[in-house]
């Protein structure tokens, strides 16, 4: 349940305490009301409210000693000084205090209204942070990541040191470790939290639709163009867009792309008119990023004007101190998703689990464990719950290939390259990366071999 912000009123009018009190709690404001700057000392201290209100001229304590005293304990304590017409100097010199704001009397309720909610966000920002912050120390939690490990307490660390900031940042890793993960947490972390979040996937979109998928299109651009469409970017706008698997977008594009970021103003396929852009931009790529750039995947400029953070996820295989953690979560996540009194995995299981090589990372463990679950008869996944691949231990699992005697070359790079795509757990692309070949040398290799091996 969402905690009701708490606001503390200092004024020394008593007829205007109730119109006070009855304004903000009709706008969903838990309120306490002090006649003047002393009982609002005590109040801070016993209603410990998120925002403080306070008049200037007060007995006992005016609000300029009242908001020194504030900032003497050090605490976040959102302020707003209310002034008359003739405190002009007083209430320049509470702005340089660490007022957030000054509002003069009469005041006027729409603007406080605002004035307030956006406090109210901020503030209900901070605590989330906060407390993300404590798990991040006691366990290793980070919102939806998890990882005890060394390698993934830095990432952790790395994002919440980003995500309050309006930096651009470079997320790599392989398939399945959980990029876009990241870069949802960093917008969740941000300021933009309350803005849009998109994500689009560069290698999956056509390159004659990807411009139109980026900037957007107005009606009549191109054949099909029946009507005006907005891009990622308009969408995202406020928000946070992910371009993921950016190293896959052609050149020519990325220099568009490039301008767009430079310029923040994009314009639309066909359309004559700029749009103003506030966008912060995440990139995520699996492959290596700086060879990227060597190979002319990736623009130079661009890749520079992206990486003002790079956060490289490790794979699964390279953090196994963190599998149990994650199978434990997977466990109660589609537990109650599949209304499963399932409890854990047992010794064995967990055995099984840490000797796989995991080329599909977090996201196969996440699949694996998600499976298991379902054909469980027990409160408990036991080994024989997981996969065929789980059952025996296979050349592919303890990372060997057996050699034969006798057997030809070209047998011996038949065998070889086949337990390599199993290890890849399918994925080719991957595989001839492994191998230090190109996809093309791989796929002709293995139409070579027959049709059973492609």
């Amino acid at each position: 349940m969402k905690k009701q912000t708490r606001i503390l009123v200092a004024e020394d009018d008593v007829a205007t305490h109730q119109e006070w009190r009855e304004t903000l709690s009709s706008w969903g404001y838990e309120t306490a009301i002090a006649a003047d700057g002393v009982e609002a000392s005590e109040l801070i201290n016993s209603f410990q409210p998120d925002i403080v209100l306070a008049d200037l001229r007060m007995p006992r304590k005016d609000g300029l000693e009242l908001l020194r005293e504030i900032r003497q304990t050090g605490a976040y304590l959102p302020t707003m000084i209310i002034s008359g017409q003739g405190d002009v100097p007083e209430a320049v010199e509470a702005i340089k205090l660490g007022a957030v704001d000054y509002l003069r009397k009469p005041v006027d309720p729409p603007h406080l209204k605002q004035v307030l909610r956006n406090l109210a966000d901020n503030v209900a920002m901070r605590d989330e942070n906060l407390s993300l912050r404590r798990r991040l120390a006691e366990v290793g939690e980070l919102g939806p990541l998890f990882g005890a490990s060394a390698a993934m307490r830095r990432v952790l660390a790395m994002i919440e040191r980003v995500a309050e900031s309006a930096a651009s940042v470079i997320i790599t890793g392989e398939s399945g470790t959980g990029k876009e993960l990241v870069a949802r947490t960093i917008h969740q972390m941000s300021a933009r939290r309350t803005g849009p979040y998109v994500g689009v996937n560069c290698a999956a979109i056509p390159d004659t639709l990807m411009e139109s998928e980026l900037f957007g299109h107005e009606r009549g651009a191109f054949t099909g163009a029946e009507r005006r469409r907005e891009g990622c970017f308009e969408a995202a706008n406020g928000g946070t867009l992910l371009l993921d698997e950016i190293t896959e977008m052609k050149p020519e594009l990325q220099a568009k792309l490039l301008r767009v970021l430079e310029e923040r103003r994009v314009r639309r396929v066909g359309g004559n008119t700029e749009l103003t852009l506030d966008v912060r931009v995440l990139a995520a790529s699996n492959r290596d990023i700086v060879q990227a750039v060597k190979d002319g995947k990736l623009r130079e400029d661009l890749f520079y004007r992206l990486n003002v953070f790079t956060i490289q996820l490790p794979p699964l295989r390279e953090r196994l101190e963190d599998l149990p953690i994650l199978v434990n979560q997977f466990v109660q996540q589609y537990a109650a998703i599949n209304k499963r009194d399932v409890a854990g995995v047992d010794d064995e299981c967990l055995a099984a689990l840490r000797s796989h090589p995991w080329p599909g990372n977090v996201r196969q463990l996440r699949n694996v464990i998600e499976r298991a679950l379902i054909v469980c008869r027990g409160r408990i996944i036991a080994k024989s719950d997981l996969p065929d691949e789980f059952q025996t231990a296979s050349t592919a699992e303890n990372g060997c290939v057996k050699v034969i005697l006798g057997s030809s070359l070209d047998d011996m790079e038949k065998e070889f390259i086949l337990r390599t795509i199993e290890f890849a757990g399918g994925n080719k692309t991957r595989a001839a990366q492994i191998l230090g070949v190109s996809a093309k040398t791989l796929y002709n290799k293995l139409e070579r071999y027959g049709s059973e091996a492609a």
